[in-house]
């Protein structure tokens, strides 16, 4: 699965454990914790099926508090890429990171 090599390949993911994993005929729903290299957490979940995918990716230091939390929840229909965004600093603001792949590499940029 694709999800688990990108945190078993990650320079930045010390730890993971996979908390609920289902699957159906078509698609699959994962939940993940991932403990990170600097004390931060990502919390991680996504179902997938042959026409929808939902996915939230909630990145929050040691102390609980959110950095940034990616998803694609319909609720900002007024962005150039909707429903993708992220809520940044009390803001949302739209995000063109839409997969774990992507929230990684924004991750390990800001932990470097």
């Amino acid at each position: 699965m694709e999800i688990i090599e990108s945190l078993k390949n990650s320079p930045i993911v010390s730890d993971f454990k996979i908390l609920e994993y289902k699957t159906f005929p078509d698609g699959f729903y994962i939940k993940i914790f991932a403990s990170l290299k600097d004390k931060s957490q990502l919390h991680i979940r996504e179902y997938s099926d042959d026409t929808e995918r939902n996915y939230s990716y909630h990145w929050q230091n040691d102390k609980n508090k959110l950095i940034i939390r990616w998803d694609n929840s319909p609720h900002y229909p007024g962005f150039f890429n909707a429903p993708h965004h992220k809520h940044v600093s009390g803001k949302v603001e739209p995000s063109s990171e839409v997969t774990l792949e992507d929230v990684l590499e924004v991750i390990l940029k800001a932990i470097k």
